[in-house]
């Protein structure tokens, strides 16, 4: 179970609170490690299902826990930028578009002196944690 500030308070000092920090960060990274390798396994799984699945003419197959089955479904990729591009313009069609910036591209243009249309940069906060 998850902790949480209510059952786990906050140390009474600020450098207790960065031992803290760094104590659950190593945790999660760790838990992170272990998601990667359920991951891989399940992804592994995955594609020996899809793989070999077809070959036995079946729809799907049932272990004691659980039924599994090959689904498809239509995946949009762009082959022509510039096309999309002028149906876009043509149609207004901008939700096609996710939107959310690139922020190394543009923090290249700023680099360079150039200034991007309709773009302003805020003052973000956090902290860096390095073990002693």
């Amino acid at each position: 179970m998850p902790r949480s500030i209510k059952n786990d308070p906050l140390p009474k000092t600020i450098g207790g609170c960065a031992d803290r920090l760094y104590k659950i960060r190593e945790e999660r990274y760790e838990l992170q490690r272990r998601a990667k390798a359920l991951r891989e396994i399940e992804t592994e799984l995955k594609e020996h299902i899809i793989r070999d699945l077809p070959k036995s003419q079946a729809s799907g197959v049932a272990g004691r826990v659980a039924r599994v089955q090959v689904v498809k479904r239509e995946v949009p990729q762009v082959k022509d930028w510039s096309k999309l591009h002028r149906y876009i313009k043509k149609h207004d069609a901008f939700e096609l578009f996710q939107r959310r910036l690139n922020t190394s591209a543009v923090q290249e243009r700023w680099t360079e002196g150039e200034k991007v249309p309709g773009v302003e940069s805020f003052t973000a906060l956090d902290i860096s944690i390095k073990k002693v």
